[in-house]
């Protein structure tokens, strides 16, 4: 075997995550032809095929599968060096791929904009996404970190509790229940909900509140984001339960109100996560130690 370079091991992560050579190009700053060349000098290097093109659509072969699992941990130990040696000359640089949960980006701009305005030689990139495919950036390897409701199960990655999230029922202006009081469990039971999708956090908040109340799961539609639950109860289509972070504006604005109900908010919390295997960078030590500092100052006001 051929030895392989550092760049043609970048140039076929890149390739192998986006599985497209013109994206890879685009993200790497380099033209199609150049990204191609060096796909081949790595299988020149291995011996083997790393791609295979079925219809119009690249697959890794089963050799890809291998190089991806090598090239993202000898590229992760290059990050961690590159970190290690810049900490030794005292220098605050570095990337910081940051993901996150969509409810989380309704506070995440302002603290990012904060942590770029006091360490302005860090570069730092957020991803917003569902929970499935944040956790799949982090077992990836392309996030440094995440920021999520519910952290993934399993012992690989770690997870830090650092600001509340309280969940909270929400109502039009215009609903019958808008200005009662101390709202029980089974009157809630009579209503339409409008529920994120199974496998979301906050949906099996829901559930668990009404086993726990032993009453069945209340008549209700499916939406994919928080977006589309704050409209859909806006134009009177049932209640939602919803992350108080989520709704200042509509608060605010008199868009929504928040039921009174016994039982709530429920509180839950944000966590930072991370994997477990990688050293955190500076870059990442320094903005888990900012978020820690920020979170008190982040609570909702009542």
């Amino acid at each position: 075997m051929l030895p392989i370079s550092l760049r043609q091991l970048q140039v076929f992560e890149s390739v192998a995550r986006h599985l497209s050579h013109s994206r890879a190009a685009a993200e790497l700053y380099l033209s199609q032809p150049a990204v191609s060349m060096q796909i081949k000098q790595a299988e020149n290097a291995v011996g083997l095929p790393l791609f295979e093109q079925v219809g119009k659509k690249l697959h890794l072969t089963a050799a890809g599968i291998e190089l991806l699992h090598y090239a993202r941990s000898m590229l992760q130990l290059m990050q961690e060096m590159e970190s290690v040696f810049d900490e030794m000359k005292g220098l605050e640089r570095g990337q910081l791929n940051i993901s996150v949960v969509s409810t989380a980006n309704y506070f995440m701009p302002q603290l990012l904009a904060k942590f770029i305005q006091a360490h302005p030689r860090i570069r730092v990139s957020l991803s917003v996404a569902n929970r499935d495919a944040v956790i799949k950036q982090l077992t990836e390897n392309i996030a440094d970190l995440a920021i999520m409701g519910q952290p993934p199960q399993g012992t690989d990655m770690r997870a830090d509790a650092f600001m509340e999230n309280p969940l909270v029922v929400i109502a039009a202006p215009s609903h019958l229940l808008a200005s009662a009081k101390k709202i029980q469990p089974k009157q809630l039971a009579k209503e339409t909900f409008l529920l994120r999708e199974q496998g979301s956090g906050t949906r099996g908040v829901v559930e668990r509140f009404f086993v726990t109340h032993k009453l069945a799961l209340p008549a209700h539609m499916e939406m994919d984001t928080n977006e589309a639950i704050k409209q859909s109860v806006q134009a009177g289509m049932g209640i939602g339960i919803i992350s108080r972070h989520g709704i200042e504006l509509e608060l605010e604005t008199k868009r929504l109100v928040v039921l009174d109900v016994d039982h709530f908010p429920i509180v839950r919390h944000w966590y930072i996560v991370h994997r477990k295997d990688k050293r955190p960078s500076t870059a990442a030590q320094e903005f888990e130690r900012f978020l820690l500092q920020e979170s008190l100052n982040m609570m909702p006001h009542s």
